[in-house]
């Protein structure tokens, strides 16, 4: 993540930089070109010319939305120079689902989804749409719990050892998934589509590639009741308080949490519809 970081970094710094360098030089070697001689061999500087969409700063503005793994996405935009735009993005969603099933578990699960961030929209070629884009989520929520319940007589698996639930006192549990094992998160991504066209227009179409680096999940998994017997419906134990289900619980979730390992980098992959306008003549 440090390594990461200082990417991300390197990136707000270079990128302004090396535009100021490319229009410095495009300014002077303009310069040279069209500078004329008058009658008594004076230099005579060239009139000034605005390049298309030199907007002042701030001048103008973007609202938009689209859908994305960060759930629907809402997102406004102001320019800051030719090659660069501010953007601030907020996502939000919200799912249930009563019907998961796995390893013997019956499952009420609900994913929220919720996160606000800022990016530094750095256009390379302010004509076309492309860009890179570093930024941070500064707000992140993001998550799942669930309950669970064993119905009694059936079976269920934890690190491979069978158990059975108890007819009379079946085993229910609850677990809860944490996607902000980093908070704030570095983000890092790529598209196409300016939210505020430098060709003109008012409507743009932009898509989004990268990832968060929202660190590891965090996964936790709790049997608080009912007990679990052998095949034969005998030699029943409390799940709360046995030391053999409790090991073999810790050692299924511990399992579960290394297959998440590879969302501690989240990914980002939208796409939305935007509508921008001038908010001052200056």
């Amino acid at each position: 993540m440090n390594r990461a970081a200082a990417l991300l970094f390197a990136a707000l710094v270079a990128a302004p930089l090396a535009i100021a360098a490319q229009t410095l030089g495009f300014s002077s070697s303009l310069v040279a070109e069209e500078a004329s001689l008058d009658g008594n061999g004076s230099a005579v500087a060239p009139p000034i010319r605005p390049y298309v969409g030199g907007d002042r700063p701030f001048s103008r503005v973007a609202f938009g939305g689209g859908i994305s793994p960060l759930g629907i996405n809402m997102q406004t935009a102001m320019n800051l120079n030719r090659h660069m735009n501010l953007r601030g993005t907020g996502n939000v969603f919200q799912y249930t689902n009563n019907s998961i099933s796995t390893n013997g578990f019956n499952i009420d699960a609900k994913l929220n989804l919720a996160s606000a961030g800022a990016s530094l929209d750095v256009y390379p070629f302010p004509h076309h749409g492309f860009r890179l884009s570093p930024g941070v989520l500064f707000l992140n929520r993001n998550s799942a719990a669930g309950n669970f319940s064993v119905k009694g007589g059936t079976s269920f698996t934890l690190d491979n050892t069978t158990y059975y639930a108890s007819s009379s006192n079946p085993v229910l549990g609850n677990g809860s998934l944490g996607l902000h094992g980093r908070n704030p998160a570095f983000t890092a991504t790529t598209g196409w589509g300016n939210m505020i066209p430098r060709r003109g227009g008012h409507f743009s179409f932009p898509v989004e590639v990268g990832v968060a680096f929202i660190g590891a999940p965090t996964l936790n998994v709790v049997l608080n009741s009912g007990q679990v017997c052998d095949s034969e419906g005998q030699n029943c134990v409390n799940v709360a308080t046995d030391a053999d289900v409790q090991s073999n619980l810790q050692t299924q979730v511990a399992k579960y949490t290394k297959d998440l390992e590879p969302l501690k980098t989240y990914p980002i992959v939208s796409f939305g519809v935007a509508y921008s306008f001038r908010v001052s003549n200056r």
